[in-house]
């Protein structure tokens, strides 16, 4: 059996990248004085005084076809808010306020109550208000339902992390993710699909659509507290692209990971299944660790012992992210 990729299960991260850039030169507009945008990577920052107002908007994507599939939608508002503000943070930004997008085929109170209940418990946990949201029916254009929001934040303008205080030497703390988060399902699903299990199997580690369903990680209440006691330089949240997000902190550098995070058993899982390189598997999946700070290597053993994390590697002169271990580089 050959190897699956990304690519073959239908996403081509450089195609998206390029659309993406297409887009973005489309669209040139900016707003001058208060509100005018300000430099920034994970999240929209504007300009509002004393302050910097962040926004950002994202979905949970083809996870929600693993929920259809398990008939179970009471975690999928996690994902939502999980990413949304765990790229808020990575800018220093506090999420404070939230709206959300349900798009369905057809009303159902029951499915809609049961996403209600993970955007209450994602709101919880990011201590976060949901101020409101839309709703819609739209049976001639989608099937079942996709759900996306958007994360108000703010932060003092001189707070706001943007990576240019990083220099060789600093150190890479790593956070380890609740598994696979809200990316890579596209391949994920096709694996399953060619492997001889279905998603009410039973694993080693249990039941496989249940692993693949784990909501994102929430990470606001560990960074925001860190935030308060260190110099946190860079940050970065292990999202679509996998690995080479540790670049964006500042793609000036290098960052060598020495000691990665281990990755949780659906990884090894995936990875069996599908005869996935690993150099895919660190492009596509967060393989273990669904969060990323730069901080002083004087500090970075404090900081990973806050952060329930470790010290996983060091910023060098140069550009990319190398894996050591694996001899992988992004």
């Amino acid at each position: 059996m050959s190897g699956l990729t990304y690519k073959a299960a239908g996403v081509d991260i450089d195609q998206e990248e390029e659309a993406i850039s297409a887009l973005r030169n489309a669209v040139l507009f900016a707003r001058e004085g208060k509100g005018a945008p300000l430099k920034s990577e994970f999240t929209g920052l504007v300009d509002f005084g004393d302050f910097a107002l962040s926004l950002c908007t994202d979905g949970v994507g083809t996870k929600l076809l693993v929920a259809n599939k398990m008939e179970k939608w009471d975690t999928i508002g996690i994902d939502c808010i999980a990413m949304n503000v765990n790229d808020t943070i990575c800018q220093g930004a506090e999420p404070i306020a939230f709206v959300d997008y349900l798009a369905i085929e057809e009303t159902d109170a029951e499915l809609t109550k049961e996403i209600g209940k993970g955007l209450q418990k994602g709101a919880e946990m990011s201590n976060m208000t949901i101020i409101g949201g839309e709703t819609a029916t739209l049976g001639d254009i989608i099937e079942g339902f996709d759900i996306a929001g958007t994360a108000l934040g703010y932060v003092k303008k001189d707070e706001v992390i943007d990576g240019s205080n990083v220099k060789p030497g600093d150190k890479i703390i790593g956070i380890p993710s609740s598994g696979i988060h809200s990316n890579g399902l596209t391949l994920a699903r096709k694996i399953v699909k060619r492997s001889e299990f279905d998603y009410e199997d039973e694993a080693e580690f249990g039941v496989i659509g249940e692993e693949l369903l784990e909501p994102t990680k929430i990470y606001v209440e560990t960074v925001m507290k860190v935030l308060e006691e260190h110099e946190i330089k860079g940050a970065a949240n292990i999202t679509g692209g996998g690995l080479k997000n540790v670049s964006r902190i500042n793609d000036s550098y290098r960052y060598v990971i020495e000691e990665p995070i281990e990755p949780q058993p659906i990884f090894e899982f995936l990875q069996e299944e599908g005869s996935v390189k690993d150099e895919e598997m660190y492009r596509t999946f967060n393989m273990g660790m669904g969060f990323c700070m730069v901080t002083s290597s004087e500090a970075a053993e404090d900081v990973a012992d806050s952060v329930d994390g470790k010290v996983v590697g060091s910023v060098e002169k140069g550009e990319g992210v190398i894996h050591e271990e694996k001899g992988l580089e992004y």
